[in-house]
């Protein structure tokens, strides 16, 4: 197996899957998908690259962030951590990198931690892939994931 493949990607979006989104949107009520693109967006109010979500306020929002999964990752750990404590509820899927340093200040033992089970399956639309049907395939993401629960007000 060719780890230097699975282990690289010509892009850092990876689109949630709509029944992990639909489970959590359930719990949740989301109002907000701050860095998202116009074709995977999963709330009505959403921000593109082109809109800088970090630089946007999120106040009165519930927010639902899948970042990029590249080098930004920490600004947006930063981000849902800060909005968090000026009260907004901020849920976050991203990789389990319990050894970054965003872990450990934003995260670890500031947040609710939902460690999930085997590799979530990624549409990753920079990375085509077609099925027989014409729709894009799922693909294994090559990390385990989280989700990471901000609430309102706590430090």
């Amino acid at each position: 197996m060719n780890t230097d493949l699975m282990f690289s990607s010509k892009s850092d979006e990876w689109e949630t899957p709509q029944d992990l989104f639909n489970s959590l949107n359930d719990e949740f009520h989301f109002t907000l998908d701050p860095c998202s693109t116009h074709e995977n967006h999963k709330c009505d109010k959403y921000y593109t690259q082109e809109d800088d979500g970090l630089s946007k306020d999120w106040a009165g929002e519930t927010v639902f962030c899948n970042p990029p999964y590249g080098r930004s990752i920490g600004k947006w750990v930063e981000k849902c951590y800060k909005e968090s404590l000026k009260g907004s509820t901020v849920v976050m899927l991203i990789p389990s990198r319990t050894d970054t340093k965003w872990f450990h200040k934003y995260i670890y033992n500031k947040a609710e931690i939902r460690f999930l089970k085997g590799r979530l399956k990624f549409i990753n639309r920079a990375l085509p892939s077609w099925n027989e049907q014409g729709n894009y395939k799922l693909s294994p993401a090559p990390f385990p994931s989280m989700i990471v629960i901000f609430k309102p007000n706590i430090q």
